[in-house]
This record gives structure tokens, sequence and C-alpha cells, in this order.
């Protein structure tokens, strides 16, 4: 399955770590062709061979990943024992120190985000579309790595994955209003009569607030890159989902 390597995970051999393109998988349309997701129409057993490639491609046991049924929520799970693939649960990020542990997140345009400490060997996999981002799912993660692991913020290596861009995400004057309300407003971009939002912005302005400094971009908006990528919003609303999976080894 095609992946995109992450520069800032590189110097690490004790994780493993990527994001999925919509190349390499056996998904028919509209899910052409690495589909992940089981909620959005596709064929279930195209799914499951979609994850054993990845699978293959990452060098992980399938039945060991743990995934999420994404809420747009705030809620973040410790992940143990108890879970394992067929038992997702409903949350927007886990976190772990267990080792060979797979954590995937899942999007369409929303912001995948993967974090790893190296110091106290814990991970993250985060779900940040325009909601979670507004509900601070991201500093809330953090905040948690710390109560649960004793990850110190200057630590954590973060990477945020493809996801629609200012460029495209355009919204209405009610969103508008509570991004400048919540001190977003620099997100937004105004043209002629239409107002878009860049998730992005609001996600590294609460890592700067954090004094986070080991932080990677992968600056391809999924939406002008649909070729590439799965776009809820240039797909139309009928689409696969591509993911981002970190493994400590």
């Amino acid at each position: 399955m095609k992946t995109v390597s992450l520069s800032l995970f590189t110097p690490f051999p004790s994780i493993t770590a990527a994001f999925t393109s919509r190349h390499g998988g056996i998904s028919k349309a509209p899910y052409t062709d690495a589909n992940l997701a089981f909620h959005v129409g596709d064929n279930p057993e195209d799914v499951v061979t979609n994850h054993d490639l990845l699978a293959d491609t990452l060098a992980y046991n399938r039945h060991s990943l743990i995934h999420m049924r994404q809420i747009h929520s705030d809620r973040i799970v410790i992940v143990d024992e108890t879970l394992n693939f067929d038992t997702p649960p409903e949350c927007d990020a886990l976190i772990t120190n267990r080792i060979e542990t797979p954590l995937m997140v899942m999007s369409a345009d929303c912001t995948g985000i993967l974090i790893y400490d190296p110091i106290q060997k814990a991970i993250a996999a985060v779900h940040a579309g325009r909601a979670g981002a507004l509900n601070a799912i991201l500093p809330k993660t953090i905040q948690k790595m710390g109560e649960a692991f004793g990850s110190l913020r200057e630590n954590l290596h973060i990477v945020l994955g493809p996801s629609i861009g200012g460029c495209c995400y355009e919204i209405n004057e009610t969103i508008a209003s509570e991004c400048t309300s919540k001190g977003y407003g620099l997100a937004l971009r105004r043209e002629d009569e239409k107002v878009f939002l860049d998730v992005n912005t609001i996600l590294l302005k609460q890592l700067k607030e954090l004094n986070i400094e080991n932080v990677e971009v992968i600056k391809h908006c999924t939406s002008c890159r649909c070729d590439e990528y799965f776009s809820y919003r240039a797909d139309a609303q009928q689409t696969g989902r591509i993911a981002g999976v970190i493994i400590l080894r």
C-alpha cells in the first residue's frame, strides 16, 4: 500500500509511523482503492483486505491494530489489553505505551495527528476536524499523555497529516463567528462573499501556545489532491478514508 513517509519520525527506530494515500488497495469505486473505513458503505471484505495490505506494508499484526469510531468529540481513550481490531472505541484520540499495538486515525479532509514521546515511550493518534480542533482535542490529548505516562510537552514530536486546506474548506458565517469568538480568527480567509477555514492554523496555534516545537505538517490539501487522497468534499461525500498509523516497537 502506498504511504507517505514522515521525516520528523525518521530518527527514531523505536516507532513505525506513516499516513496512507488512496492507492494500493482493492476497493471499487467510489472507494477506489485503499479505503480503510468500514462505516462508509464499502464492501467489508475489501476493507479487511486493505487493512491486511497495510499491515503487511508496515509490518504489524492487523488484529492488534486499534482504530476508532470517530465522533468529532474530545473523548480520549487509553488503549489497554481489552481492546483489539474488532472492538474500536467511540472516541477521537487514542493513547498508549504498549509496544506492538498500532494506533490508527482515519480521515477524508479532517486532520489526522500522530504523536510520539521518545522519552516516556508513548504514542497517540488524534482525529481533529473543525469541531475537534475548536474543542481542543489536541491539547487535551497532550494533557492526557502527561497524566497517564508522564509525557512532557517539550519532548513530544507531532505530525499533522494530509487534510483539507484553507484554499478549499468553505464554511458559513456561523462557524466563522465561532472561530473568531474562540480566538482563531487568523484561521479564516475571506474571498468575495465566501469564507474559508484552515483547521491546521488552529492546531498550530494550540501547539505554539504549549511551546511545542517538534512539529511536521504534511502540506497536501486532500481536496486539491483528491487524486492522491480521499476527500469528503471533493468526492461529494461518498468516499473512503486514508489513515495515519503509529506503532511502538
